[in-house]
């Protein structure tokens, strides 16, 4: 060994004799391959403790974009908070995954695959959607290897579906083999068990966990190994247990070996190239891409600094000659207003008292809210009587008050270069409920607008994976009181192929969403919304919304909104309730019946006018938020949606949610319920500065009427949290930056 490294010849001579004792020899004894591969695999997994060090290279992505080797998976896991997307192309068969490591042990994702001269009954291109989750039973030590029991396609069509259980060991520097055993699509080729019947027919409606085939029918054996010279190659082979049974019955190859190969090179930022050959005559090649919200760290850096804190003089303390001062107390707060703009904050209004002074201000700078908080209170110290001992600080969203941050000034003096969580014990996070003072005069009416680019999407139609319309919008909020807002948005479409998908399949609801088409084909240009909204603090604990106007694209109305949150909970409640009137289709002032026609049947069916939810939200603890939604939607369907997000310091959110109502599997038609991803990019880890910009993205897996709510802005919980003591607290860090 040298610096560390085992010489290339014993790693060779390692994988020689694992390849001739394990892997190759069982080839010519074509009845005893898959049992000699098992065995083989996992003897080499019971000898390898005292060889095992730290891998070169993390764990790579297979065609299913999953930890594994070319198309077997392997009982690796990526770090906790990775977020993956891959491309692969084999044959004719090409699938885009979306990956997530949910926590150290979880990892679920979502994959869409395009089979060409796939017929079962579709002409040119099949499309599949497929949902796998991943359970990580034993991490890897010295004695023993990683154990991963997986479920591949558990809420699709099937066609994909296969569960395995797999073991992985790292050997030597580098070298990793891999054995495992599985059902389903892994238990296709040369099984050696069975473990009763399981059904092979596709589901076309597809989005029903497949429970009843789990761990059912015929076993086999795939092994396989890897081994990585450095932290950028990676050369891997692997024995496949999957037959490609309905690829070969349906024409798109012909399997003549179960034998695969790989190269993997991984590029500097994490980004992976693979090549393949796999099954005798196939060529296949993949780019993954990667990034881990959880380890970019909190946006800024570049941004100026804070102000230093500065401390007084021990004779002003007690000096209240400025009371009776209107000079004095007006050169304090107009000095902190402009301390505080340089900063990008919006100080309303300021109270000052003999020994406290309470700030009203709005962020629209920081997103994380301690920042914020942070810098404010270091203006104070530079602008404020040397007597103002108290500052409470009342921050402003929806033009109400949220928390009140209550700090003493000597404590930000003696702890200024201590830890913010020293400065944290010393703070309280109390309710704003009547605390803010009235904003100054000048400061309301307010007026902010932008234009920039949109790009409306819908995806997983099944005659067009993608469809999409590109514009331009301009939209601006316009605050007329303090918690009045009249807001609006105007598109012009430039183009797009929405309008192409006039969704004339059956439905046998009222068409609340699949008529989207033709809101694309007449809106042009259109208002996607022109609303006024009241917001309140009607009580304690308490904050209300009322919107009225033309709510979204396609319906207008009057929504309300009550929800209940003490700013210490991480338990929220809210309830909504909505009167709607369907919008015409061009999306300007007019309005229609709410009586749709199905284009196949004829029938006709009514829109409700009411519909609404009770909603109940928890805050679960490291970035996981969970929300429950129950009530009646667009169509008139009763039920619930589920919604767990996982947030990260700095600001990214990634999530999922499904929707179970009273509608069957065969009345909401393909995709069986609505379900989807979501994900919250924030602006500011791209530019390096602060900022309270997101892109929010959501991925629904079919949009179809079943299960559809209104798209009301600016619902209450995600404005009022933000400021409430569990989010400040988690954030607390950004305090003195």
């Amino acid at each position: 060994m040298h610096n560390g490294q085992i010489p290339l010849m014993h790693v060779a001579n390692a994988v020689k004799k694992v390849i001739w004792k394990g892997a190759v020899m069982p080839v010519f004894r074509s009845q005893r391959t898959t049992r000699s591969i098992f065995v083989a695999s996992f003897s080499v997994l019971a000898v390898a403790p005292s060889l095992a060090e730290e891998p070169r290279q993390g764990p790579t992505y297979n065609l299913y974009g999953s930890p594994g080797l070319i198309d077997m998976p392997t009982a690796d896991h990526f770090d906790e908070g990775n977020l993956s997307a891959t491309i692969s192309q084999l044959g004719k068969t090409t699938k885009t995954t979306i990956g997530f490591q949910l926590a150290p042990r979880i990892s679920a994702s979502f994959r869409y695959s395009a089979l060409s001269e796939f017929t079962k009954g579709w002409d040119g291109t099949y499309f599949d959607r497929s949902f796998d989750l991943r359970f990580l039973l034993m991490k890897e030590t010295a004695n023993r290897p990683a154990l991963t029991l997986g479920f591949q396609d558990i809420m699709g069509t099937g066609l994909y579906s296969g569960e395995y259980l797999v073991a992985t060991k790292s050997l030597v520097p580098g070298l990793k083999v891999t054995g495992g055993i599985g059902w389903g699509r892994f238990g296709s080729y040369n099984s050696f068990a069975s473990t009763g019947d399981r059904s092979e027919t596709t589901l076309e409606q597809g989005g029903i966990p497949t429970y009843d085939r789990w761990f059912r029918g015929d076993i086999a054996a795939f092994a396989g190994a890897s081994y990585a010279p450095n932290d950028r190659w990676n050369f891997k082979f692997e024995y496949s247990s999957d037959n490609y049974d309905q690829e070969q019955n349906s024409g798109q190859f012909e399997k003549t070996s179960p034998w695969n190969f790989g190269v993997d090179y991984r590029f500097r930022n994490g980004n992976q190239l693979s090549l393949y050959h796999a099954y005798g005559n196939q060529i296949g090649a993949q780019i993954s891409l990667a990034v881990n919200p959880k380890t970019q760290g909190v946006p800024g850096g570049i941004e100026t600094a804070g102000l230093p804190i500065k401390p007084r003089a021990p004779q002003d303390i007690h000096d209240l000659g400025w009371t009776g001062d209107a000079a004095a107390i007006n050169k304090a707060k107009s000095s902190l207003t402009s301390l505080a703009a340089k900063d990008g904050l919006v100080v309303e209004a300021v109270k000052l008292d003999g020994n406290r002074a309470t700030v009203r201000v709005s962020n629209p700078r920081f997103g994380v809210p301690s920042q914020a908080i942070g810098r404010l209170a270091r203006s104070m110290t530079r602008s404020l009587p040397a007597s103002v001992e108290e500052f409470v600080i009342v921050p402003i969203a929806a033009g109400i008050p949220m928390s009140a941050v209550v700090m003493r000034r000597s404590d930000l003096e003696r702890l200024e270069h201590e830890s913010a969580d020293a400065m944290l014990a010393r703070t309280s996070i109390i309710d704003g409920y009547k605390l803010a003072p009235p904003p100054e005069d000048g400061v309301y009416p307010k007026l902010t607008w932008g234009i920039s680019p949109y790009v409306d999407l819908s995806v997983f139609d099944p005659n067009e994976p993608v469809r999409l319309d590109v514009g331009i919008r301009a939209k601006a909020d316009y605050e007329i009181r303090p918690n009045f807002v009249l807001s609006g948005s105007i598109t012009k479409k430039f183009a797009g192929n929405l309008e192409d998908d006039p969704r004339q399949d059956e439905s046998k609801l009222p068409r609340v969403r699949t008529d989207n088409a033709l809101y694309s084909a007449e809106g042009d240009p259109a208002i996607e919304y022109l609303q006024l909204a009241m917001f309140n603090r009607p009580a304690k604990d308490f904050y209300s919304r009322v919107s009225v106007g033309y709510l979204e694209r396609m319906y207008g109305g009057v929504s309300a909104e009550l929800l209940w949150k003490p700013v210490d909970s991480r338990l929220a409640i809210g309830a909504e309730i909505n009167y709607i009137q369907r919008r015409d289709y061009d999306q300007l002032l007019g309005f229609q019946d709410m009586t749709t026609v199905d284009p196949v049947s004829g029938a006709e069916y009514e829109i409700p006018h009411v519909n609404g939810h009770v909603s109940a939200y928890y805050d679960f603890g490291n970035g996981f938020h969970g929300q429950l939604d129950v009530g009646r939607y667009l169509a008139g369907d009763y039920g619930g949606t589920v919604t767990v997000d996982r947030e990260f310091a700095n600001g990214w959110k990634v999530g999922a949610y499904a929707t179970f109502t009273d509608v069957t599997a065969d009345e909401f038609g393909e995709g069986s319920f609505d379900k989807g991803l979501r994900f919250y990019i924030p602006l500011a880890p791209f530019i390096g500065k602060p900022s309270r910009k997101v892109n929010p993205t959501v991925i629904q897996s079919l949009s179809r009427d079943g299960g559809a709510r209104l798209r009301v802005r600016d619902r209450l919980y995600e404005n009022v949290r933000g400021y409430h003591e569990p989010v400040v607290r988690d954030s607390w860090g950004r305090f003195w930056r």
